[in-house]
């Protein structure tokens, strides 16, 4: 799995609060409600030829119960905003909140309890999402004991819903990129985290297995899972709720 970014301060952020007077993640927003919400939200590299400016002064809310495509040409911004909504990585500058919880300061730590206990982040490529040693059933079980969340019956309902029932027993080396990619969206919802969040889900997948995601994804939408991804995928468009347009690090166009 790949590793969580240097926890330096970013330049222009403050300093992070002492833990003891932090607030604990909350649970998720009633549908409707704002779940996140960014302002000002900034992302800078610096690479050999100078610094690039991946997201520019982003303002946006993204709603509870919905699913929230994020799109735009390659280098766009997409990545950026992601990771920084799933707190893998940190803003430059700006703010953000998650069902109430400003995450854009906190250290390394508090940024794995948040994604541990609110957050389901799902990667493009469907085996970087996976333990090679655990079956279908096991996935979800780790997940949910992550999460700190026993739910009688949660795995075994999820992956009926996601399709894979019949696979409960399988490593996934055994299982087709589709249903890989099915089941780490099952390991990201176990639990009921507040957001579950993906780069470009179906980009490695077939016709077939990109429309049985996208009614899985339906079905717990309809549930009150809040759901925000990357795509150049038509169909993914075309069922969303919300479509937010960047373009060079900045939001040129919203439609709902």
């Amino acid at each position: 799995m790949p590793n969580d970014p240097s926890d330096q301060r970013p330049p222009g952020t403050r300093p992070e609060a002492d833990s003891r007077d932090r607030p604990r993640p909350g649970g998720r927003a009633d549908p409707g409600d704002d779940l996140v919400s960014c302002r000002g939200l900034t992302k800078e590299y610096r690479t050999a030829a100078g610094t690039v400016r991946a997201l520019k002064l982003v303002d946006a809310d993204f709603r509870a119960g919905q699913l929230t495509v994020v799109v735009g040409p390659s280098g766009a911004g997409k990545s950026s905003l992601l990771r920084i909504l799933a707190c893998v990585d940190r803003p430059t500058a700006g703010l953000v909140r998650i069902a109430g919880l400003e995450v854009s300061r906190l250290g390394a730590r508090d940024r794995r309890r948040v994604r541990r206990e609110m957050v389901g982040y799902v990667f493009q490529q469907p085996s970087d999402n996976l333990l090679p040693y655990l079956t279908a059933a096991g996935h979800l079980d780790l997940s949910a004991r992550l999460r700190g969340r026993d739910a009688p019956g949660a795995a075994e309902r999820l992956l009926d819903v996601f399709g894979l029932a019949h696979r409960a027993s399988f490593m996934p080396a055994q299982l087709s990129g589709g249903e890989q990619q099915r089941l780490a969206f099952a390991a990201a919802v176990i639990g009921s985290p507040a957001l579950v969040v993906a780069d470009e889900p179906t980009a490695e997948l077939d016709h077939h297995a990109g429309e049985s995601l996208l009614q899985a994804i339906g079905d717990l939408r309809a549930e009150g899972t809040s759901f925000m991804v990357s795509s150049h995928d038509q169909a993914v468009v075309r069922v969303a709720d919300r479509v937010l347009q960047l373009h060079d690090g900045a939001v040129v166009k919203e439609v709902a």
